[in-house]
């Protein structure tokens, strides 16, 4: 019997996407071709779907609750952290673990489908008020893409800095000098308070050090396609100096950048080139295909659910961990070198 990796081999598509497809989730957009192409596959590979329950009962009968910062309608938005769930709820399942969700409503966490959990896997960022109520449902919390309290809670972050650094550095190879970011000026930080945006400020930190930095590059825009669209178009009708390369605090910022630059006439990566943050299996359906920063999602899903077994498993150990991901550069077509 195939396993969803050896699907992916196979076919050549995300073990996220495949899931998806096989589990007939709603909001997974693919085309009639590429549906055909998966299940014909775990049809010739004699893929079977696993018996959760089942498995879960002779391995380790161990059920974990998901709180999640974004609605599924903003997880439409900006799907990073569908992919980080997606992945965390693949990890369950090939350990033979139950996921569960929960409900946020009159200032308290509850189940959904569960009497009994054996810890919570939160995603994203919460705040002090939300992370106490997490603690009712269950005091082994792990926490997926933020650190709110590393003396206390497990967590799995990526690091910012490093991937801000691969980009630049990436693009100074390259040639280029003129350098701009796009992305918000602020954004909230591990405890839902305002705070500078990590990526932005490594941007400029870095920039500067390099003795590169030009405050006019700095195209301010919150993270999605239609901010970042709408902040590109402004500063192309100002006739304001543009950069020759440009960094995106997330995968939807590129695409509205991209969407701005084809109505202008400025080609990528001739014109301009793009070098975004997350690397979905979206950079690769890009036109050009995005030169990304991976922030492994798949890695950083799959830790985060190996955490919560081993605290579950071994609760007498108290020291919390904090693993931070190192990022990679993943080059693709949408960077090209000045002439």
């Amino acid at each position: 019997m195939a396993t969803l990796k050896e699907l992916s081999e196979y076919t050549g598509f995300s073990i996220t996407t495949i899931s998806r497809v096989l589990n007939n989730d709603p909001t997974m957009n693919v085309s009639d071709a590429t549906r055909s192409k998966i299940l014909q596959a775990a049809g010739e590979l004699h893929y079977k779907k696993p018996n959760i329950k089942t498995r879960a009962n002779k391995e380790n009968n161990m059920c974990f609750a998901v709180a999640e910062m974004l609605s599924p309608a903003e997880q439409l938005q900006d799907p990073y952290y569908l992919y980080l769930k997606n992945h965390a709820a693949q990890r369950m399942q090939d350990t033979g673990c139950i996921m569960v969700q929960t409900v946020f409503s009159d200032s308290k966490y509850s189940i959904l489908g569960a009497e009994k959990i054996n810890g919570v896997l939160a995603i994203g960022i919460f705040s002090q008020i939300q992370i106490e109520m997490l603690q009712h449902l269950h005091k082994n919390i792990v926490f997926l893409d933020s650190s709110p309290d590393e003396l206390r809670f497990d967590s799995i972050v990526l690091n910012y800095r490093l991937g801000v650094e691969q980009a630049v550095d990436a693009l100074i190879a390259a040639g280029h000098t003129q350098i701009g970011f796009l992305g918000p000026n602020s954004k909230l930080d591990q405890l839902k308070r305002p705070a500078p945006e990590v990526r932005r400020q490594y941007f400029i930190d870095y920039m500067k050090q390099q003795g590169i930095f030009n405050p006019d590059l700095l195209l301010e825009a919150k993270m999605t396609a239609a901010e970042a669209h709408e902040t590109v178009i402004n500063h192309l009708k100002s006739g304001k100096q543009m950069p020759t390369a440009i960094i995106t605090a997330n995968e939807e910022a590129a695409f509205g950048a991209m969407r701005a630059f084809r109505e202008f006439g400025i080609k990528v990566p001739k014109d301009i080139s793009i070098i975004s943050f997350n690397d979905t299996p979206l950079s690769e359906l890009t036109e050009p295909p995005l030169t990304s920063i991976s922030t492994h999602v798949e890695a950083m899903g799959q830790t985060a659910v190996d955490l919560l077994i081993r605290r579950a498993k071994e609760p007498e150990k108290v020291i919390p961990i904090k693993i931070v991901v190192p990022s990679s550069l993943v080059e693709r077509e949408s960077v090209s070198k000045i002439k």
